[in-house]
């Protein structure tokens, strides 16, 4: 007897519908085709082991399970559920009062019958909804992450005994009320008011997250460079409902992503060591999986000590920092993961790491910290933002002060407003370059600083657009020379080695 049941394979970000064709006949042997993977093969093992252990029996005829369409490989155990009710309903063991292919089933089986979770159930659900099937069947650990999907039914089972409960008398099974949970901001976050000192740094990082531009912090070892970054989050804006799932999806991929967490309405904060390799950053690897810049979409990603990462590493970062996107290829697909992340980057200014401080004595040569900073490309360089020399902070700065606790409240609304104009300017737009309108004094003195600075093209684009998140901030519908001037100091190392800048 032939059965179809359906499931899900994740390719790349989305998933795809699978068909689970099992045919029982005449003759002996199980064989599993359709290009399974090890932990796929391994499924008619545990298959076996959990209907047993439900008082059926695995049929001992000819067993023929194909994963279609065949030329897409399948991976992980999340197929023994459909592989598994595909074996009952074609042994005609199963007492089904429901039309099995309206619904797509996906969990991974344990020997006893327990329902795990799986990775991926929100990208599942999207498509269940996209293809418009009734409901989707996954276990009940994955409920509340699946339930975030509107407009389709989503049933979770803690084992199979209850899932074949529900599918005899589906009209007992009660449909459990679900919240999006929200995770709250982490406890040991610094808030950022409360960071004594580097107060134009902190004008850099509050223009960095109102509009979303990069930033490189150069200073010696306790300047508090790494503490000023860890701060953002707690000046961040949380994210949109859309931003939220979008996100949420992105870490359902994740083996460390806890399943009953729901939308993470937090932005990310991905801090990866400097011996990150370049595929764990950008993703990839013999799965396609996202890379650290697609677990920091929509919120930051934070290098400390940039020149310690191998070059080959970081260069791969310019084209995601770009796009907002990576595109991972491989022989038969090409995979699109979301990275539009706030870079956050720190180095220090020298080897020794006292080149700038006005108190202790630098020990590298001229040579030595030639070679330090071309650890970093110009291109990638280019594509930085902002760039800021910080300064060791002072003794009177560290004296106990009060802290204002309502700047937080009033740091997060206005970063929110400027970013919701932009996104509207954006909008209207509708995909179009957006030109700045500058008056005769910025006009000249942009030029002015172009031709000491040999800016590049990118580089007076950025500076625009830096001097346009400026002027939102001080509530000005137009760019004036001050947000010009400010946006260009901000560029310290391209201007490294020119005569200081005079407006």
């Amino acid at each position: 007897m032939l059965v179809k049941i359906k499931g899900s394979a994740l390719v790349g970000m989305n998933a795809i519908t699978i068909t689970v064709e099992v045919n029982i006949s005449m003759g002996q042997g199980y064989n599993l085709v359709g290009l399974p993977d090890s932990a796929v093969r391994e499924s008619l093992h545990r298959t076996e082991s959990a209907i047993k252990s439900n008082g059926l029996f695995m049929p001992r005829t000819k067993l023929l399970v194909n994963l279609s369409p065949a030329e897409i490989k399948k991976s992980g155990a999340a197929f023994d559920l459909p592989i598994t009710i595909g074996v009952l309903a074609a042994s005609e063991q199963l007492i089904s009062n429901i039309t099995l292919e309206d619904y797509i089933f996906m969990g991974e089986l344990g020997l006893d019958g327990k329902l795990y979770p799986i990775k991926g159930a929100l990208a599942m659900t999207q498509q269940a909804k996209k293809e418009k099937f009734k409901g989707i069947i996954l276990p009940l650990d994955n409920l509340v992450e699946a339930s975030l999907v509107d407009g389709i039914d989503v049933f979770g089972f803690d084992s199979l005994s209850s899932l074949l409960q529900f599918i005899e008398s589906p009209n007992l099974y009660t449909v459990s009320q679900t919240e999006p949970l929200v995770r709250s901001k982490q406890a040991d976050t610094s808030l950022f008011t409360e960071i004594k000192g580097q107060e134009s740094l902190k004008r850099a990082l509050t223009i960095a997250c109102a509009g979303n531009h990069n930033i490189m912090m150069i200073g010696p070892p306790g300047a508090g460079k790494s503490m000023l970054a860890k701060s953002i989050v707690s000046i961040l804006p949380p994210m949109s409902r859309e931003e939220a799932i979008e996100t949420t999806k992105i870490y359902s991929y994740n083996k460390q992503y806890q399943f009953d967490q729901g939308l993470m309405f937090e932005r990310p904060f991905r801090a990866p060591h400097h011996s990150i390799t370049d595929i764990a950053l950008i993703g990839g690897g013999q799965s396609a999986h996202p890379g650290e810049i697609s677990f920091a979409h929509n919120g930051v990603l934070f290098l400390d000590e940039l020149p310690e990462f191998n070059r080959a590493v970081i260069e791969v970062l310019r084209q995601p920092m770009e796009d907002g996107y990576v595109q991972i290829t491989r022989s038969q697909y090409s995979y699109q993961f979301p990275s539009k992340f706030l870079l956050i980057a720190a180095m220090n200014p020298c080897p020794c790491g006292y080149h700038t401080d006005p108190y202790k004595k630098c020990k590298c040569s001229e040579d030595k910290i030639h070679q330090y900073f071309n650890k970093i490309s110009g291109p990638l360089l280019d594509r930085i933002d902002l760039q800021m020399n910080v300064l060791p902070v002072s003794f009177a700065d560290l004296q106990p002060n009060s802290v204002n606790l309502n700047e937080v409240p009033k740091l997060i609304e206005d970063i929110q407003t400027v970013r919701e104009i932009q996104n509207k300017r954006i909008k209207q737009a509708e995909g179009k370059p957006i030109q700045a309108q500058l008056d005769s004094s910025s006009v000249r003195l942009l030029e002015k600083a172009m031709n000491n600075y040999h800016f590049s093209a990118r580089a007076y684009i950025r500076i625009i657009k830096v001097a346009r998140t400026i002027a939102d901030l001080d509530k000005s519908t137009q760019i004036q020379t001050k947000h010009i001037y400010e946006a260009i100091q901000f560029r310290c190392m391209e201007r490294e080695g020119n005569e200081k800048y005079q407006a």
